[in-house]
């Protein structure tokens, strides 16, 4: 049993050191908007507090209020539209709201899945030097 226990230790202290307790909970969070199975995973709750804890600057007051009406209502639209109905992920969701200019009726919720899709970019734009520094300075085992 040892044997399995310290890899996978080391495992989650890789991904513990890289990713911290804030970037976790954003990504579980996003996972609010995932339109794999349908309107199961649609959280207004989760994603209400998505857009409050982890893009504050994004979002104000106001915004977050009509944030929740949009929500309540895409809940219910969505499902109904038939070119919205078979998405395997955010980036088609984003897509298809372009397409069927529901973006401009659910703005805010656009808004919120485009600075969610970014996140990845983001983070890997400011890791990636790091990574090379790292690599660089790292002498090389022979």
């Amino acid at each position: 049993m040892d044997i399995f226990l310290a890899p996978t230790d080391y495992q989650l202290q890789e991904l513990h050191s890289r990713f911290n307790d804030h970037t976790v909970e954003s990504l579980f969070l996003s996972t609010a908007l995932d339109p794999r199975n349908g309107i199961m995973l649609f959280k207004i709750d989760d994603i209400c507090k998505l857009a409050e804890k982890c893009y504050p600057n994004d979002f104000m007051e106001q915004e977050l209020v009509r944030l929740r009406i949009e929500l309540q209502h895409f809940e219910f639209d969505i499902p109904n539209h038939p070119e919205l109905q078979e998405l395997s992920g955010i980036h088609e969701l984003c897509q298809g709201l372009v397409t069927t200019r529901k973006s401009v009726i659910y703005s805010l919720i656009d808004r919120l899945i485009r600075v969610v899709l970014t996140l990845p970019v983001s983070t890997a734009i400011t890791e990636r030097p790091f990574s090379i520094m790292k690599i660089t300075k790292t002498p090389k085992q022979l």
